[in-house]
């Protein structure tokens, strides 16, 4: 960092990736800050900065306080960091401690010692402040260290999943011998083996990825489990949608044995909504064929609501999947950060990451996912680009991750 660079954070203050310290504080106080910029998106404490912006500089000689620092990353910190170490003088007489935490760190989340507890931190704005349950469940699994989706759902049961849909599964999809219907132990046994139930107490339940793949009310015990669908007239938000339903179901379809849909699950029925809210003209073209042309290619649309599926955030358990189609654009919202290591520039190159593998491994087996990993770059990236040249946004919003497709070019 150069003083340029180091004026014009002064300059912008303190905010969610920076925080101004003396570097006389308590050391489980330093630890606190760091711990909630490595469990969000890194940062800088800077160290001799006041809060009103003024320069007090080190009252460590910089040798010391780095030894400090470096002291309470290892001590105070668990897991213990190995935080960037710099400093710069800001006028003859006074040095100003950078500390640099990175932005990526896969060992989320991070825990600052308070006397004999172990307290994670997060970071909301310029605040510092004990995680929440949720919060810190969130921060597991963005880590790929809690798998949410293998955890058992207390309260449900093996006869809360659709035993047609997983005879369904394991006789003609997977090609598998399965249980005879009468045989509970038996399907519990391939049930717990296949991660699809859980030991829980040492009693097997169903885990929420059995209940959201094959649940027969999965928004029972999983209230976040559906997709809440509307259509609107124009390009913002209006009460008076044209339609506005919540799908809920199990994710995968019935299929028969030739592989077509006897009862659709929650994806299909993504689909229905998506084909009666846009429009499709048709033509015969010079060969005498009859072409047909959607407002969006179905394909993408498909892969935006299969992948929000198997890479949504389920531990925010209050906000189902979103499908807007507006005017001139379609969204699906995925709640939820990106997992941890994902970038939207890796996702466009095809990046093989999930929040969600039991989920995304099954999906893959009805072949909703491709098993290339490439569904992204091939089937939404270029997919838009050859239907009509537009390229789609892929934004990560607060805690949200949006695909957004254009109905047409926007002017120049």
């Amino acid at each position: 960092m150069n003083k340029t660079e180091l004026l014009e954070i002064i300059h912008n203050g303190e905010n969610s990736g920076v925080e101004f310290k003396r570097d006389d504080i308590r050391p489980e106080k330093l630890a606190e800050e760091m711990a909630a910029l490595l469990n969000l998106e890194g940062g800088h404490i800077l160290l001799g900065v006041e809060k009103d912006r003024t320069v007090s500089g080190l009252t460590r000689m910089p040798e010391k306080a780095k030894e400090w620092v470096m002291e309470v990353a290892r001590v105070h910190l668990r897991p213990a960091a190995t935080p960037y170490w710099e400093t710069l003088e800001w006028e003859p007489g006074r040095i100003v401690g950078i500390v640099s935490l990175p932005a990526d760190s896969p060992d989320k989340p991070y825990k600052a010692k308070r006397g004999s507890a172990w307290m994670t931190q997060v970071r909301a704005g310029t605040t510092t402040r004990d995680a929440t349950d949720e919060e810190e469940m969130r921060l597991y699994q963005q880590s790929g260290r809690l798998q949410y989706d293998r955890k058992p759902v207390p309260g449900s049961s093996v006869a809360d999943l659709d035993r047609r849909r997983l005879v369904n599964y394991f006789r003609d999809v997977r090609r598998q011998a399965c249980p005879d219907d009468g045989d509970r132990e038996g399907w519990i046994r391939l049930l717990v083996n296949t991660d699809l139930m859980a030991e829980d107490r040492g009693r097997p339940i169903p885990s929420a990825g059995g209940l959201l793949l094959f649940g027969s009310r999965p928004n029972k015990y999983l209230p976040q489990s559906g997709i809440t669908a509307v259509a609107y007239s124009g390009t913002a938000k209006d009460y008076e949608a044209k339609e506005r339903i919540v799908i809920r179901g199990p994710a995968v379809a019935l299929l028969s044995e030739a592989g077509d849909v006897v009862e659709t699950g929650i994806i299909e029925q993504a689909l229905d909504f998506v084909r009666r809210s846009i429009t499709m003209a048709a033509w015969i073209d010079d060969g005498g064929r009859r072409q047909e042309r959607w407002d969006y290619p179905l394909e993408a649309v498909r892969e935006a609501v299969v992948n929000a599926i198997a890479h949504r955030d389920y531990t925010i358990t209050v906000t189902d999947i979103g499908l807007e189609i507006y005017s001139d654009r379609l969204e699906v919202i995925s709640p939820g950060r990106l997992p941890n290591t994902v970038t939207v520039d890796k996702m466009r190159a095809g990046y093989r990451a999930s929040r969600n593998e039991l989920v995304k491994e099954v999906l893959r087996d009805y072949r909703y996912v491709e098993a290339t990993g490439l569904g992204v770059p091939r089937k939404i990236v270029q997919g838009m680009l050859a239907h009509n040249g537009t390229e789609p946004d892929l934004n990560e919003d607060g805690e949200r991750f949006i695909v957004r497709l254009w109905k047409e070019r926007k002017p120049a």
